[in-house]
């Protein structure tokens, strides 16, 4: 699994690895304001126990002589007596607008300096304020209103964040020669190439994260550290990337280059070829209408969405022999146009994206090893007998919103799916669950179709069925074959909303927990209505036709899991006294044999707002 570094200094967060999880396409950095604090900034004396007693300034906590912690105390001007032995200063979540050389001078063995979330403006950080700060790490400014960098920083930092800032100018040694620096984060800014002198990273060659996405930039920086890991670019303007460039990144794991102005002629055959240690390529939301020749063999996601990509060669991607994903969606691919060889050598990839383009059939010759595909919004007319008869080991196939009728979906067309865990067929235009689908199904989807009939037959021997989504069709109790429910003996979850119901489907299966019913003509609630379901937790009612009257009095007797029943938006309001008798326990002659419920409407809107998620 690729981990990717959460970036969020601008924020006062810790950067940290955490799984990639959610393919999608960042293209904006969102950088939180300060937070509002109190106000003073006169002189205390704190008693800490265990420490002797030390001179702080008011409102600050000073856990030690070496750590004092002012953020969010309203200070307007840089605190006067701060201890010369102070390692730790955060001053974060103010108001200050400059720091006085003599203020800052004093603190040489300062370590850590948290300046974020404050006012500071280039005219009040002077670049003397730093000379003597030869001990200093980490240095945070984000979130200021600087609009050049200081033209000289200690060479001891490790650290740098100026995110979040106006900065159009960095000089060559903010960030030049400085042996220790690991991290640079400069997102948020208004950077053009002209700001970036050439030598920005001269004698700084272990800077291995260095983000400048949210900028101006319109090239790709010169003169990149060798042993960078990780470099953010996207949300820039860039439409080229120089020659050799990326040559000496040979170790660089993530590139994000999406939401820039990249075409194919501003990227060389060679641009990528030497980064053998990539991982994850981010191309997404730019100009290209094919895919880049010479991508390192070591990628392992690839992101490619948005663009404007018409075909997939036969060698385009197959060279990148540790590929695992590959996203494709919102191009302009037709499957005339994948060669029928164009994912022969890809043994690892299990993930392929192609929704939102224009294909009309499925692709042929689709990767043997996927386990995910999502071809959703396309134009999909027909389902053939052989179109997934490579693909032994999918467990999710989306097929949603194509235009596939129900006599186009061959009978045998799944049969080979036998680890097939989650099909979804919603939006198109069925009018009958297909044949044959695979036994191994945990989730059905057919919403806003056109389904107005049920059989046995389709859901025969179909015992791993958990949840099956069939709102907004056409359904009526006339078309619901009896014993249809006797084929999912282990289904949890029913939604049969937005039909046209006119009661309760009766024997539904013992297993069940959650049925929705909402949107149809049921008038009537007897007291068989749910005998068949004991275990059930949450039922869902609202906007039918019943009345009071309508509701007997038994209906929901005995259902002692019962959490949840809504009945707002029917034709009368409508009060239920819950009745859950305890088994074994006589009803006169135990005060907790019986336990009574009443629910309200607005507890039923409430409540119903924390159900799991329904189309």
């Amino acid at each position: 699994m690729v981990l990717i570094e959460a970036v969020s200094r601008g924020s006062g967060k810790t950067p940290g690895m955490v799984p990639w999880g959610s393919l999608l396409v960042i293209c904006l950095m969102n950088i939180p304001s300060a937070s509002p604090a109190l106000s003073g900034d006169e002189e205390e004396l704190l008693i800490l126990p265990g420490d002797r007693v030390t001179s702080c300034p008011s409102r600050c906590v000073c856990t030690s002589e070496a750590m004092v912690d002012c953020s969010g105390v309203d200070l307007s001007s840089f605190p006067s007596n701060l201890s010369g032995n102070i390692q730790h200063l955060s001053l974060q979540n103010n108001q200050l607008e400059d720091i006085p050389n003599e203020g800052l001078s004093r603190l040489t063995k300062l370590k850590t300096l948290s300046l974020h979330n404050n006012k500071l403006l280039s005219r009040g950080l002077p670049d003397k304020a730093f000379e003597s700060l030869q001990e200093l790490e980490y240095l945070y400014l984000a979130n200021n209103e600087l609009t050049v960098t200081p033209r000289r920083l200690p060479n001891t930092l490790r650290i740098v964040d100026f995110a979040a800032n106006r900065l159009t100018e960095i000089f060559t040694l903010t960030f030049g020669h400085k042996p220790k620096l690991r991290s640079v984060y400069l997102h948020n800014n208004n950077l053009t190439n002209a700001g970036l002198p050439k030598a920005m990273f001269s004698g700084s060659d272990k800077v291995n994260i260095l983000i400048l996405s949210n900028n101006n930039l319109t090239c790709v920086p010169e003169n990149l550290p060798p042993l960078l890991m990780q470099l953010n670019l996207q949300n820039n303007r860039i439409s080229k990337i120089p020659k050799g460039a990326f040559s000496n990144l040979k170790q660089l794991r993530e590139l994000y280059l999406q939401c820039n102005n990249l075409s194919n002629a501003g990227i060389d055959s060679q641009t990528f070829s030497k980064m053998k240690g990539m991982e994850y390529l981010d191309l997404s939301s730019n100009n290209l209408v094919k895919i880049p020749e010479g991508l390192p063999p070591n990628i392992v996601i690839l992101q490619l969405g948005k663009n404007r990509i018409t075909s997939i060669s036969k060698h385009s991607i197959n060279r990148i022999r540790n590929l695992e994903y590959l996203l494709l969606q919102n191009n302009r691919i037709t499957a005339g146009r994948i060669h029928k060889e164009a994912f022969g050598k890809l043994r690892k990839l299990h993930t392929l994206h192609i929704f939102n383009n224009p294909l009309r059939k499925v692709p042929a010759s689709l990767p043997r090893r996927l386990r995910s595909l999502m071809l959703l919004h396309n134009s999909i007319e027909q389902i053939g007998m052989n179109d997934f008869v490579t693909t032994y080991y999918l467990t999710d196939l989306n097929l949603s919103y194509n235009k596939l009728y129900s006599v186009h979906i061959h009978r045998l067309a799944f049969r080979k799916l036998r680890q097939l865990e989650r099909l979804d067929l919603s939006g198109n235009n069925l009018t009958l669950l297909p044949l044959g689908l695979p036994s191994s199904l945990e989730a059905l989807k057919i919403q806003h179709g056109q389904i107005n009939r049920l059989s046995a037959e389709v859901l025969l021997n179909m015992k791993a069925l958990k949840e099956l989504y069939l709102n907004h069709n056409k359904l009526t109790i006339g078309k619901i074959a009896p014993g249809t429910w006797r084929e999912v003996p282990n289904l949890k979850l029913l939604d049969l909303g937005y039909n046209d119901l006119s009661y309760v489907p009766p024997d539904l299966p013992e297993s069940l927990e959650y049925i929705y019913l909402q949107n149809n003509r049921i008038s009537t609630i007897t007291s068989d209505s749910f005998i068949s379901v004991p275990n059930i937790k949450v039922i869902v009612l609202r906007s039918n036709r019943l009345t009071t009257a309508g509701v007997g009095k038994e209906s929901f007797r005995g259902l002692k899991y019962l959490q949840v029943l809504d009945l707002t938006g029917n034709l009368e309001y409508i009060s239920i006294l819950l009745h859950s008798t305890a088994q074994g326990s006589s009803r006169a002659g135990s005060s907790t044999a019986e336990t009574q419920r009443t629910t309200t409407s607005n507890q039923q809107s409430r409540e119903t707002q924390r159900l799991p998620a329904v189309g």
